[in-house]
């Protein structure tokens, strides 16, 4: 379920070398990645990259700014994006450095709402 939509971002945009859905507590929900992700490690970035993410946050709600939508890493080797779906879950796409970045982010903001909808009715935290 989570892995089509997933497939669907990596084959829509030139230049993606994974996506993966994690969650804000560095676990990685599911996962589709080329062998230059996985020769990059690309799974260990996004779980160390989840610390950045829970920092943006918590500032966008000190600060009033509003809750954190998007987050990009423009690393040398790659391009890294990350878009929340719900407030415990966000989906990264990572891109070589001549991707479509702008196709990436598209794909994306189409796919939020789908996630969105699979992570209410599958993803629970526990507690809930």
């Amino acid at each position: 379920m989570f892995r089509a939509a997933l497939e669907a971002i990596i084959e829509n945009t030139d230049g993606a070398i994974g996506a993966l859905i994690m969650g804000t507590d560095g676990i990685a929900v599911e996962k589709v990645l080329s062998e230059e992700a996985r020769e990059t490690n690309l799974d260990v970035a996004a779980a160390e990259f989840t610390s950045l993410v829970r920092n943006a946050q918590r500032t966008g709600g000190d600060t009033g700014l509003g809750a954190l939508r998007e987050l990009v890493v423009n690393l040398e080797g790659a391009t890294v994006v990350m878009r929340l779906f719900t407030r415990d879950y966000f989906v990264v796409l990572a891109l070589k450095p001549d991707g479509n970045f702008g196709r990436g982010r598209f794909e994306l903001r189409k796919a939020e709402l789908h996630l969105a909808r699979l992570a209410r009715r599958h993803l629970r935290r526990p507690g809930q």
